[in-house]
């Protein structure tokens, strides 16, 4: 196979697309450590006789842990390539699915899924990968981003089904016990393939160009925190539909199945939207892709204040998966045009760590406003509002970038 062979290679070669291949197919494998902890939770609920608050204690650990791990992960990748934390990611996620079988409390499951799927495993195969991917393109960088992103959402369009079905006939034991089998020894042999390190060129930090690269005129701890709160906030609105959709659907009596198969729409069309906005951001540039897609979140997110009809809410939310997805793949290109290339993957990892704890804040406060207002209505203006908060940051930093031009001399930075 091409690009097995260790060594270095060219800037958007026949290689780096064979590398692209592995990256999507390690992100679909490594996705596991996301979506099958939520697909067993009632199982794990009833075995181990908790309450519905302790039984998603290993969801939480997961989150937290795939965060964490995406800034531990992406500066392995950085000192030492992406192979060796990729190899470290395949074992532990593997072993991880394996000892979680034999687990004997809540507490134990938990545990191995926070630390060894989470944090060791799954999180090295979204933002490290997407970080090494860049390295290794300049002409097609933006779409093999969007690809590299799109296998977590690929994991989350068949996993859930597959682990589902063993489930209920086999048990979640032998289904996470030949999950963790599998996951070595498919994830193992596409390592190899990204043994190759990136090409010298691709790391000496690029001259800024009209339209693609301009002087902000910020530290590099200040642009690192205002992306970080920026990806936070966006994910913060992202997350009202995704994590709420199926309780929505079932509040206006349309039924738990119709919310389920929103999200799927949801999901799958996210896909479409991350390839999309890798073919816009090859053209336009990571900023103006970010300010694109925010925008038409938040004008997608808004509409659910008008349409709570059952055939309108499918269309709002497949409006919704359409243009959301292409938003957090541009904080890695972003990355790539303002920070030096030997920093990408643990600056990418730091602000995708902010951008899981908007979901995961998102997600909490949502459900707070509506204990509090009884209706999802309020969540939802929350939700617009947060995401009116990310494109002001934006639009701040596209004027500074001189990608913007000032209404008039006071908005000058």
């Amino acid at each position: 196979m091409v690009g097995v062979r260790a060594g270095t290679a060219e800037v958007d070669s026949a290689y780096a697309w064979w590398r692209l291949v592995a990256c999507v197919a390690l992100g679909a494998l490594g996705g596991v450590g996301m979506w099958s902890v939520v697909v067993v939770l009632p199982t794990v609920q009833a075995e181990f006789q908790a309450a519905r608050g302790g039984a998603s204690l290993p969801y939480t650990l997961t989150m937290v842990g795939f965060a964490f791990g995406g800034v531990i992960m992406g500066r392995l990748a950085d000192r030492f390539g992406i192979a060796l934390p990729m190899l470290c990611s395949a074992l532990m996620l593997g072993l991880g699915y394996i000892v979680s079988s034999q687990t004997e409390t809540l507490w134990q499951f938990a545990i191995v899924h926070g630390v060894m799927i989470g944090m060791l495993g799954s999180s090295t195969t979204f933002g490290p990968l997407m970080a090494d991917i860049s390295h290794f393109f300049t002409r097609r960088r933006g779409i093999a981003v969007a690809l590299a992103a799109s296998g977590n959402y690929l994991a989350g369009a068949f996993w859930p089904n597959i682990i589902q079905h063993h489930v209920e006939t086999i048990g979640w034991r032998q289904t996470h016990l030949y999950i963790g089998i599998f996951s070595i020894c498919a994830m193992l042999p596409l390592v190899l393939v990204l043994r190759r390190k990136p090409p010298k060129s691709a790391m000496v930090p690029p001259t800024p160009v009209a339209g693609g690269r301009g002087d902000l005129g910020l530290s590099p701890g200040s642009l690192q925190a205002l992306l970080a709160f920026a990806s936070f906030a966006c994910c913060v609105a992202m997350s009202m539909p995704q994590v709420h959709i199926v309780a929505y659907c079932k509040d206006l009596g349309y039924g738990v199945a119709r919310g389920a198969e929103m999200l799927s729409v949801m999901l799958g069309l996210g896909i479409v939207s991350r390839i999309a906005s890798g073919f816009i951001a090859d053209k336009l540039g990571g900023l103006y892709t970010l300010l694109l897609g925010s925008t038409l979140q938040g004008l997608a997110l808004s509409f659910y204040l008008v349409f709570d009809g059952l055939w309108s809410l499918y269309i709002v939310t497949a409006l919704f998966g359409l243009v959301q997805g292409g938003i957090v793949p541009s904080y890695t290109l972003i990355v790539r045009q303002y920070f030096p290339p030997a920093e990408a993957g643990q600056r990418v990892g730091a602000i995708l760590m902010a951008s899981i704890f908007g979901m995961a804040a998102g997600g909490w406060l949502s459900g707070v406003i509506f204990d509090f207002s009884g209706s999802y209505m309020a969540a939802f203006v929350n939700g617009v509002a947060w995401n009116v908060v990310n494109v002001v940051i934006v639009v701040w930093l596209m004027m500074r970038a001189g990608l913007i031009r000032p209404m008039t001399p006071s908005l000058r930075a």
